[in-house]
Order: structure tokens, then sequence, then C-alpha cells
């Protein structure tokens, strides 16, 4: 039997921390935490599957606060309930150094799964923790041992729902029937702007229920009919539910509340004594908490510690049935490939059949999605360009949730937040393909996925101007470097099959940060330099494919992509005016800038002066490894056309012997010798 008196008291101790908190750093947003902070409670309280001293345990329910402006109310429970975040963190709300950001950032306090803010992005990482759950469940659970067993719920706000990324996830997750997916939409009706009804009058119930989820619509300051609509939705098992809450932004603020002025400024000191007098609070002192209401609290660490306990024992009993399986569950969800697992990439040899590194990686995919179980993932409609099945591992859906390709339909930013959402829950290593061109689409979650050090891999083809007549449109120009631009993020544009190879077996290792591969829609061939275990250099982010015949280097090409074949043709054309060029292939900057000085001056020996870069795209930033002295092929002050690629390509200069001349020109320049 609930005590209201405590339950109410539990949660004025949630609002009251965020007005206090938000207060102090005078900035935030209050408003949300006083209104949504009733369901909150019921859910934390009477549902929620965690283990505050244990925040990364692998069978815990995930929670994601999608409306990441609300950030105080998610502190306010970690630390609560008893998470390593103290009540000196919440007083520095907001602070330099603090880990009670602005909005939630996964890694800077434990008890955060995902990082958000930009609205709409938590809603569909929500939808792959749902995904990811449902296909280890399948892949590893067998008949009397559910060791991988849990929901999935997130607090939506209007604003998530007016994004166009939480359209594409919905629509998807209602297609896939994800029943242990639970969302509470905090529908309070404002927004920065003031009413919703400025710009959002549509039926959202009836929307999601178009999408075929479990709709119900309660009065969300009560906690009865909280606790009733989270165990209808735990019931439904056949499609993800929309509990449609009613609240009060700002509730108990006498001027402010249901205003714009409760959204996204401290209510005042003055409104700060109204509202706590509403709530019976004492009006002067600050960060209170009740003792009562931190006990109960804190019981989550002793039902969260036995619901582990359950757990491992459970474990335990699966592992000594099942061994096999209990060492892969505990390698992926430690984020460890299988052992040797990368001896089943295939190797390319130069009297192989050229092929578009977009082949190359499918090829690549294949050869080791036997070894590594929990590799998965699909395209935003383009499986056949992207090359992205898995072939014989089965389609995802609710028929076969362990199947192992995803149609994610034409909704590449929804696919990518999912597919954040997939590598935050952990225990699978995702994947997601494109066009590069839509690759704007897809930045958002790409961003997030950097901030937040995930592993995902988003796989882009059509990598250049080399796609041919599909055009401008879809010819990629500025965003190899756009993509670059990112902090925390690895963009490798191999140049064959045999460095399409490394990509991916750094991709598959790289469980840290986002990896983006760039790959071509034309075919290249088949680098002899690169055979024999020569494409390992692609690992260092850049090297020395072909060394100068000189004694010593006039001049290095740099290239990345398609363009180090056209590099070392031109190299050959070179020696014909007895001019030594090294080439240098150089696949991922970053990589390349993690690398001792030492290694970068012995691939750029910083005395050769004349350095070509070539690359189909625009050229900036391409100062930093030519030097002020050097030059640059790319296309800049335009886009592409639409002919076959191959005329694209040689209209826009990448041919062997515009490459040479640019290259000779520059020698003579800077030697001031005709050579």
């Amino acid at each position: 039997m609930n005590d209201r008196r405590l339950d109410e008291l539990c949660v004025n101790t949630i609002r009251t921390l965020a007005i206090d908190a938000v207060q102090k750093a005078n900035s935030g947003h209050a408003g949300a935490p006083m209104g949504a902070g009733l369901m909150a409670y019921v859910l934390w309280d009477r549902f929620l599957k965690h283990n505050p001293a244990d925040p990364s345990w692998p069978d815990r329910d995930r929670f994601v606060l999608s409306a990441g402006h609300a950030s105080m109310l998610l502190y306010g429970l970690l630390h609560l309930t008893g998470y390593a975040l103290s009540l000196d963190d919440l007083k520095e709300f907001r602070q330099w150094g603090s880990p009670t950001a602005g909005h939630p950032e996964r890694g800077l306090a434990p008890g955060i799964e995902v990082t958000t803010g930009p609205l709409g992005q938590g809603f569909g990482n929500g939808v792959g923790m749902a995904m990811a759950e449902r296909f280890l469940a399948a892949t590893f659970n067998r008949p009397g041992y559910a060791v991988v067993d849990h929901h999935t719920y997130a607090l939506v706000s209007d604003g998530d729902l007016m994004e166009g990324v939480s359209h594409e996830a919905a629509s998807l997750a209602g297609h896939q029937k994800l029943g242990k997916l639970i969302y509470l939409y905090d529908s309070n009706g404002i927004t920065i702007d003031g009413p919703t009804g400025l710009a959002f009058t549509e039926d959202v119930g009836e929307r999601f229920e178009a999408y075929g989820w479990h709709v119900q619509h309660i009065d969300g300051m009560d906690f009865d009919a909280v606790d009733g609509a989270i165990r209808a939705a735990r019931d439904e098992i056949e499609r993800p539910s929309l509990i449609v809450a009613q609240t009060h932004i700002g509730f108990g603020s006498p001027n402010k509340q249901d205003t714009e002025k409760a959204h996204s400024e401290p209510l005042g000191e003055d409104e700060v004594r109204l509202t706590k007098r509403a709530y019976g609070w004492p009006e002067h002192g600050t960060f209170r908490i009740p003792p009562d209401a931190l006990a109960h609290f804190r019981q989550a660490l002793d039902s969260g510690a036995a619901a582990q306990l359950e757990w491992e024992q459970r474990l335990g009993a699966y592992a000594r049935d099942y061994p096999p399986e209990a060492e892969s569950l505990r390698r992926a969800f430690a984020g460890q490939a299988p052992d040797a697992w990368d001896a089943g990439l295939p190797a390319f040899s130069p009297d192989d059949k050229p092929i578009a590194t977009r082949a190359a990686s499918g090829l690549v995919l294949n050869a080791i999605a036997g070894l590594l179980p929990t590799l998965f993932g699909g395209s935003a409609d383009l499986t056949g360009s992207n090359n992205t099945e898995l072939k014989a591992r089965g389609r995802m859906s609710a028929e076969e949730p362990g199947g192992r390709n995803i149609h994610f339909g034409v909704r590449e930013h929804g696919m990518c937040a999912a597919l954040n959402g997939m590598a935050a829950h952990g225990g699978v290593i995702p994947y997601g393909g494109t066009f590069m061109a839509f690759s704007d689409y897809c930045r958002p979650a790409v961003r997030l996925a950097a901030l937040s050090e995930l592993g995902t891999v988003f796989v882009f083809t059509h990598d250049s101007v080399g796609l041919g007549e599909d055009g401008p449109t879809h010819q990629p120009i500025e965003h190899l470097m756009a993509l670059r631009a990112i902090p925390r993020i690895t963009v490798i544009r191999p140049a064959d099959g045999n460095e399409t190879a490394m990509a991916w077996r750094f991709a598959v290792e790289n469980r840290h940060c986002p990896t983006v591969l760039a790959l071509t829609r034309q075919a290249v061939p088949h680098l002899q330099q690169t055979a024999s275990g020569g494409a390992r250099g692609l690992l260092r982010g850049a090297y020395v494919i072909s060394e100068a015949t000189s004694r010593r280097a006039d001049a290095i090409i740099i290239a990345t992509g398609s363009e180090v074949a056209v590099a070392l043709a031109a190299q050959e054309l070179l020696k014909e005016q007895r001019v030594g060029a090294r080439v240098v292939s150089m696949p991922s900057w970053e990589l390349f800038e993690r690398q001792e000085d030492s290694y970068r001056d012995d691939v750029l020996p910083p005395d050769v002066r004349a350095r070509v870069s070539v690359e189909a795209g625009v050229t900036l930033g391409w100062r930093r490894w030519v030097g002020d002295d050097g030059d640059s092929i790319g296309i800049d002050g335009r886009f592409g056309a639409s002919a076959p690629g191959p005329t694209v390509l040689r209209n826009l200069g990448f041919t062997p012997e515009n490459v040479a001349q640019a290259t000779l020109a520059l020698v003579e320049r800077l030697s001031g010798v005709r050579t």
C-alpha cells in the first residue's frame, strides 16, 4: 500500500531540488521537473529496474530523458536514489567542470544513458535501445534462461514530438512492434514561444495509433493514473506504448504555472518562495531533502542490489548450461570482439577485378558476420547500393527479432538516432548506411555520437562526384570536411579493398567513438602496395604507399580514397620528368593526428615543401597537411555535374596527367629551376 503523504513529499523533493538548482545557477528549466516530477517518481519508485551502485549492470531497464532541458529532474532522481552524484554536484548545476551540465551528457555522471538536448534525439535513441534489447534476447536467451530481459522507458516532451526525427523513429518502432518500449509524454502544452497551439494542433494520440502504438491518455498529476497506465503499458507486449500525460508546467507556481515563463528561466526569488509555500515547503533555505524522503528513495539501493543478484545467479546457471553463449554475451557487453575475429578479413589481390569500395565493404561484412554474432545493421532504403546486407542472416522484425538485417526505410535521421541508442545500450556493434550526400540528414545524430563517445558505425557510400549521372544533388562536395570537423570522430576513406578491410577492423574494435566509412560507387583497382598486409598502414591514418625512386623525394602527393590510384599513376608520369614523388595514402586525418610526431614527420618530412593533396571534394583544411607552400587539387566554388563518373572526374581535373602537371609546377616554383 502506497503512503500518499510520503509520495507527495518525495515528489516535492524532486521539484524543489530543481527549483533551487536553476535559481542558484540563474539558468535552466525548472518548469518541466515541476510538472513531470510526479510521473517520473512513480516510474522510478515502482517500476524501474536499476541498481544505483552499479549503473552499468547490463540487464537494467534503460531510462532516457529525451526532454533534456529537464535535466534537473534526472539529476535529482540520480542523487536521491543513491547514484554517485552528490548534493554538491546538484548545487553546481550548469557550472564549469560539474557533472550536472545544462543538458544530460553520457559519461559525465553515472546513470545518464544518452546525451540529450537536441529534441527528438532521445526519442530515437530509445527506439534503438529497445531494438538492441530484443535482438540480444533473441540471440542469447534460452528456454528457462531470460538473461536479457528489460524495458526501455523515456520521458518525452511536446518539442520532441514536433521534431521530424521522432516521427521517423516512432514509425519504425511501430513497424517493429517493440512491445518493451514505453514512453511517458509530458503533454504540458507549452514551448518557449508560448502555447503549443501556436504551431502544434494535431492529435498526437491518433498519430501514434496510426503508427501502430498502444496509446493511453491520463492525468499526469494523478499518482494512481500514472501507476495504472505504466502497468497497462507493461502488459502490452506487441506494441510500443505512449502514455499521453496531461501535466502542468511549473506546477505550483502561482504566477508562472502553465506559461512559457516556467519553461526556460528561473522562477525568481519571490516566486520560489510562493511556490514552496504552495507545496507546504519551508520557504527559507535551499536544497532541502527531508530524511523520510531520502530514506524512501535510497531503498533503490537494496532493491537494485537484490534484482542484480538474482540476475547474476540466473546468469551463472546459464553459463553452466550454455558456456559458449555466456562467454560471447560477456564479451559483447564488455565491448570486446571475439578472439581472432579479424582472421576472417578478406584479402584482395591486384589481379582481382576492380570493385567499388562499397562492394568491398559488403564482402568484408559478410566475411566477418559469422565471427561477430552481435554485428547488425542496415540501410535507409539503400541496402543494395550501400552493400550493407548480411546474407542469410535474417531480417529483423517482430516475427524474427534475431534477424541481423534492419530495413530502416527512408529515414536517415531516425536511423542514425536509433543506431546511437543501440550503441549506448551496449552488447551490439551497430552500423547503418546511406549516401554520403545524405549525411546531412544524419548530422545531428553523428554529432551526438561523437559527443557521447559511442561506437556507432556510419557507412556513407557514393562518396564523391565519381558516382556519376545522379548529379549534383547526390554528389558530395563539402561532406567529408563537414564530417571531419566534428570532434571525437574517425572518418576513414579507404583507397581499395584491402584498406576497406582494415577500416572495418578499426571500426569493429573502436567502441568509444563513432566511425564514418566513406566508400566509392565507382570501381577502383586493388593496389599492389596494399596487398600482403600493406594496408595495415591505414590503422595509423596515413602511410607511405609508394616511395620516390630517387634518393630523396622532390615532392609528396597525398591522396585519399579513389584518388590514391590517380596519385600512383601520376607518380609514374613524374618519373619521366625525373621528379621523384612520394605517394602517401591518408585515409584518416584523425588517426594520423593521433600518431607521435616522429611518425608524422617520417611520413611527411618537414623539409619536403612541395606537397600536393588530391581529393574529390572541397580543399578546405588541406593546408594543414600540404603546408603554406603546398597545393591542393579538389573541388572549390562549385558543385558536381550529371554525367558518367569518369567524365565528371576527368573534367574536374582528377587525372594522372593533371596531378603530375600540378606537382611538377609546384616543384619548379619552389626550386626556382625549370625541370
